[in-house]
């Protein structure tokens, strides 16, 4: 069963004066961006939902009330993209790929195995308020297939078996570290608020491009593969050097200047 997509939830509670106090702050940051202030909509959105963890009746009136627009229009934008929640959501999304190429090699399978352990169907939460389980069209990462993400950072070549013990352990509060990307999954509020535009300094960690995406750019540096009209050829010097000092898991031989024991000093 789906969570019934009633018109978004009122919040009868105000904000605190500190609240309020740091998210218009923010806000103020947000709207200077942008030479339209209703641009700013969608990231402070976002920046609702890292204090409030959905989209609330409280937050949609402050949105309407800094960019000068009605509730129903913010309420519009906020009830049209699936990344804005109309419902409390867990410290972790998990988004389980259910698309072609995923249900094919065993998305279908890993969704059913989660759903059946959690307790739980699509777009909803454990009742501990920890984890909000998703079928996501796609993951944009096909060649890692079957991919989970959790709070948007990727799990490649997963199994029912592995799924679940992601779960397992972010319910149990571990730190788990993702395929790629950062050095560990953060929560959904701390996810929220960077893609309200307020980066963690977390950029740079982990394991960038995986082996499957470098092979590609391999290929076309080995063959002079190039776009159409590309008169410079398929590589700019900087990525045939980044190509030439990888190693297999696509991050930085020791050595090179961006490995991460060199970051660290510089």
């Amino acid at each position: 069963m789906l969570h019934p997509q009633a018109p978004l939830q009122a919040t009868a509670e105000p904000y605190t004066a500190e609240q309020l106090t740091q998210l218009n702050a923010d806000i103020d940051a947000i709207i200077a961006r942008y030479p339209v202030k209703r641009s700013a909509l969608l990231p402070m959105l976002h920046l609702i939902q890292s204090v409030d963890g959905y989209v609330t009746g409280r937050g949609v009136r402050l949105c309407a009330e800094r960019l000068e627009l009605t509730d129903a229009e913010v309420s519009g934008v906020a009830t049209f993209y699936t990344q804005y929640k109309r419902h409390p959501n867990g410290d972790y999304t998990i988004g389980v790929c259910t698309n072609t190429l995923c249900a094919v090699m065993g998305g279908d399978l890993i969704f059913e195995r989660l759903s059946e352990h959690l307790g739980i169907g699509h777009d909803e939460t454990t009742e501990d308020g920890k984890i909000t389980l998703e079928r996501v069209e796609c993951n944009a990462a096909c060649d890692y297939a079957p991919v989970v993400m959790a709070n948007w950072e990727f799990f490649d070549q997963q199994t029912p078996e592995s799924t679940v013990q992601l779960a397992d352990d972010l319910r149990a509060g571990k730190d788990v570290a993702p395929t790629r990307g950062a050095a560990k999954v953060c929560t959904f509020k701390h996810i929220e608020r960077v893609l309200a535009g307020f980066p963690d300094g977390r950029a740079d960690e982990g394991v960038g491009a995986g082996e499957q995406s470098l092979e590609g750019l391999r290929l076309a540096h080995q063959n002079d593969w190039r776009a159409p009209g590309d008169e410079g050829g398929p590589l700019s010097e900087e990525a045939h050097q980044n190509t030439a000092t990888t190693d297999e898991t696509g991050g930085p031989l020791p050595g090179h200047p961006h490995s991460s024991a060199e970051r660290q000093e510089d």
